[in-house]
């Protein structure tokens, strides 16, 4: 009796070994397949973007983030002691998902945790298995965020938390629904947390709906973001994208450039870290899904298209209109006369959604600030936008602005103002007069430039952070 009890144990014994060995080897050697798995979804996420600073390393944190508190720095998320090399699966899956961090305290909600709650557990461990096995260490210690007391505080974090961050909960799609749009759902609401700049937010900077349940405010257009408005991903014909099409939107999203439209600002990020390495089946599935979400009211009516503006300008009869004399100097020869611009290189201001948008935030900032088409795998070469802050004074550049505005066809607010402009020229700051509106706690959930502070293109930053994943 004795001895089979001895054999029983030793058999338990090495069956333990042997298990803690296996789990000792997994850890060490996962599936390289699980390892690529987490490349491609750390591409959903768009990790890259926020955990790397300008010209940093990948992932080895360090990005300057503003907020309306004060100063955030994105962490180092790299498997190094400085960043999660002695986080558990279990210690990463409380941080992506449920905000939590290592220590218990509540992370800020830079980190997009309120979408992210959705995604599923393999891709919650293929993403592990990406950091641990598949990023380069990198020794770069945390810095410190610049936040003054009382907002320095955690512990109202995780009132906030509990207060507007769903509980974690893995996505499942309605019964019936199509494949193909339960997967654009997936990608949109969670790993690719769309909503975090285009669904505006409430008093406590929390997302007023985080799917399309929270009715026609889902997705319909968020506040100021570094001076970039997202705009409406709902299907209203001006302010929206009621009159694209669903290979409108996957080109978009793969080449950042189609013949009515061209991305600039946060969003030329997204494509340029993002959007432009998803299959082509996640991207038809986005779109598929966002061209299914129920309709909303149109805000300004139907778009119909008024030739008088550019009849005006084939004249040359402007001296009427200090904005049209700008216009047609500055702007015609890209964007032309009848405002229609040049397919896949200068988007039409003619019924363009950003122009037509009761905040024209965006478009002062990219007047005055020049912009850039970023080059993707699918288009090389960069188109850029030069910015006219230093040789069109305040006045004109609102005076070129409100003519854009209200021009063929376009029947937005004309009222920017000198002041306006000079505010978010000199200072930088947000513009909450001159129907700007106010400050977004969007700045929040920011994405950084990778082709630097005013758009200088920057084509090494890009390159550096490919090589090193």
């Amino acid at each position: 009796m004795v001895n089979r009890m001895l054999n029983r144990l030793k058999v338990a014994i090495g069956t333990a070994a042997f298990s803690l060995l296996a789990t000792a080897a997994m850890a060490q050697a996962p599936d390289q397949a699980l390892i690529d798995k987490g490349a491609y979804v750390a591409r959903l996420g768009d990790c890259v973007a926020c955990h790397t600073a300008l010209h940093g390393q990948a992932y080895a944190g360090g990005l300057e983030i503003k907020s309306p508190i004060g100063t955030i720095y994105s962490t180092n998320i790299t498997p190094s002691s400085d960043g999660i090399g002695g986080y558990s699966f279990e210690e990463f899956d409380q941080a992506v998902r449920h905000g939590i961090r290592k220590d218990g305290s509540t992370l800020y909600p830079a980190m997009p945790y309120p979408a992210f709650s959705r995604m599923t557990q393999d891709d919650m461990r293929a993403l592990y298995a990406y950091f641990m096995h598949g990023v380069k260490p990198v020794a770069q210690p945390n810095r410190a965020n610049e936040i003054s007391w009382p907002m320095s505080m955690r512990w109202p974090l995780a009132i906030w938390r509990t207060l507007f961050a769903p509980a974690p909960t893995e996505f499942k799609p309605a019964a019936g629904t199509d494949p193909d749009v339960a997967r654009g759902e997936y990608l949109v609401t969670g790993p690719g947390h769309c909503g975090a700049c285009h669904t505006p937010r409430g008093f406590a900077m929390q997302e007023k709906a985080l799917d399309a349940s929270g009715g026609p405010v889902f997705l319909a257009g968020g506040a100021p973001i570094d001076n970039w408005v997202a705009p409406s991903l709902r299907n209203d014909p001006v302010v929206g994208i009621g009159r694209w099409s669903e290979d409108d939107l996957y080109y978009f999203l793969k080449t950042g450039r189609i013949d009515h439209s061209a991305v600039f600002g946060g969003m030329a990020d997204v494509v340029g870290w993002s959007t432009q390495y998803f299959t082509d089946d996640d991207l038809r599935a986005m779109a598929k899904y966002l061209k299914s979400l129920p309709p909303v009211p149109p805000a300004q009516g139907n778009y119909t298209y008024d030739a008088s503006t550019a009849d005006m300008l084939n004249t040359g009869k402007t001296t009427s209109s200090p904005g049209a004399e700008v216009y047609l100097r500055e702007c015609a020869i890209c964007h032309r006369n009848d405002g229609g611009g040049v397919a896949r290189m200068f988007p039409p201001l003619a019924g363009n959604p950003v122009v037509a948008t009761e905040n024209p935030t965006s478009l002062v900032n990219v007047v005055v600030h020049g912009g850039v088409l970023p080059p993707t795998n699918w288009a090389p070469s960069a188109v850029a936008m030069p910015g006219y802050g230093k040789t069109l004074s305040a006045q004109q550049i609102a005076d070129v602005v409100n003519f854009i505005r209200t021009g063929w066809g376009n029947h937005a607010p004309a009222n920017v103002t000198a002041a306006d402009v000079a505010k978010l020229r000199d200072t930088g700051a947000a513009i909450s007069g001159g129907g700007f509106g106010a400050p977004s706690s969007g700045w929040l959930l920011l994405h950084p430039q990778p082709y630097g502070a005013g758009w200088t293109f920057a084509p090494q930053t890009h390159a550096g952070v490919d090589e090193a994943q």
